[in-house]
């Protein structure tokens, strides 16, 4: 991938932002997330309105490309792109009225496409996730004081969070499911498969807050035994696999359980991936210490 001067940098990168969160919206099936079949355990969103919250992020995605370009990390920076998502939250709700499809991914992916705009086409992923580590550090002196869920559910249960997770690099991108991308690729499963297993991968292994949230630790506990169950029985692409799949979606649906953290670590996986292919597969880990 190549780009000449900062707009075409920042279309580029904003194009790919929306394709990654609409290639993860139309993945299915994702047990307890929305897809193409149904809308797992959000009444209040569907598949449709998913790619209609990602494709009105696009502008913000381009700005926050746009700003970052062959910049250096540093608190102006940060607190430019976090102005800039604050602004794309907006955009989001009065696209959704008012239904929070993406402010995690819009986190996430923020950082991500402000370190790739940053760097020279050719920077690997690990790079890109070091840079948006560095950024993710510096405080933001203007942000609102809110206490999310997110933040409440890190604090209670001492998880590492969405916040967390960036400020280290995405280790759960770049040691969970990138490697387990590339292995189930090597096995030559359908490409939507090896993201499945890759979604299952981040499921078993993310101390994931929105399933904290709605269910505790018992029900976070239960949902990455049973996204494990899948793998270790060689994943979606095999019939005991596939079994092990309905009984974790028939588990997400009776308890309400919606990975919606390992769904944005899937769109950013997507999105690093299609943008840094050329960078080598990390081994697997089968946990990551928060």
């Amino acid at each position: 991938m190549n780009w000449n001067n900062a707009l075409e940098c920042s279309e580029i990168l904003g194009q790919q932002a929306v394709s990654a969160l609409i290639e993860e919206a139309e993945l299915t099936p994702k047990p307890g997330l929305v897809d193409k079949q149904n809308s797992g355990s959000h009444s209040d969103m569907s598949c449709q309105l998913m790619i209609k919250s990602a494709k009105a992020l696009e502008e913000t995605f381009t700005q926050i490309a746009f700003v970052s370009y062959r910049q250096k990390p540093s608190q102006l920076l940060r607190e430019k792109v976090a102005e800039i998502g604050r602004s794309g939250e907006k955009t989001m709700l009065e696209a959704t009225s008012g239904i929070n499809t993406h402010k995690g991914a819009i986190w996430a992916i923020g950082l991500l496409t402000s370190s790739k705009a940053m760097l020279p086409p050719e920077a690997g992923i690990e790079r890109v996730t070091q840079l948006a580590g560095e950024l993710a550090r510096f405080q933001d002196r203007y942000v609102p004081n809110q206490n999310s869920n997110g933040s409440r559910i890190q604090k209670r249960y001492g998880v590492l969070g969405a916040r967390g997770e960036a400020e280290q690099g995405f280790p759960h991108v770049r040691l969970v499911a990138l490697p387990a991308l590339y292995a189930a690729r090597q096995k030559t499963v359908s490409e939507s498969f090896a993201r499945i297993d890759t979604l299952l991968a981040l499921m078993a292994n993310v101390d994931d807050t929105c399933i904290l949230h709605r269910g505790g630790i018992d029900t976070l506990l239960i949902i990455k035994e049973k996204a494990k169950h899948v793998l270790e029985n060689g994943g979606v692409s095999t019939a005991e696999g596939w079994k092990a799949l309905a009984d974790l979606d028939m588990e997400c649906g009776l308890r309400r359980a919606s990975p919606g953290g390992s769904a944005d670590l899937l769109a950013a996986t997507i999105f690093l991936d299609g943008l840094c292919t050329q960078s080598k597969p990390l081994r697997l880990k089968s946990s990551i210490t928060n």
